[in-house]
């Protein structure tokens, strides 16, 4: 699999959860982390998953830019989203098939923190 942001070639990393193994795809080139759909949900809560993000947030942030990117199971345009929980984390989504976060995101989503529930707290009201 191609990575969505950079073109780079995608390799498969295979994390053991309480009812099986989730394999996910990492890229080599920019470190972002493929997740088909319910994964991602899934080893949310595995503390054997807290090695997958292993690319610098730095970086990852910097491919926040790139905009129009297809899904790399359908080809589609991806949507931009923005985590329910967690306003100010955005990554990209194919309905169908999954989502794709840049180096640093899946740690992000994984560790979520009083300040991030009260950030959400503060964007909800912000809305209104």
């Amino acid at each position: 699999m191609e990575c969505p942001k950079c073109n780079a070639q995608m390799k498969e990393h295979s994390v053991r959860v309480l009812h099986g193994t989730v394999v996910i795809d990492q890229c080599n080139s920019c470190h972002g982390l493929w997740f088909d759909n319910g994964e991602a949900e899934e080893l949310k809560s595995s503390w054997m998953s807290d090695f997958l993000d292993s690319g610098d947030p730095r970086i990852g942030k910097t491919y926040n830019r790139v905009r129009d990117i297809q899904c790399p199971r359908c080809s589609k345009a991806m949507l931009k989203v923005n985590d329910s929980r967690q306003p100010h984390l955005e990554y990209e989504a194919c309905p169908e098939h999954g989502m794709f976060m840049d180096a640093g995101e899946f740690t992000d989503y994984k560790h979520e923190t009083l300040m991030d529930i009260f950030k959400g707290l503060i964007s909800t009201l912000k809305r209104r």
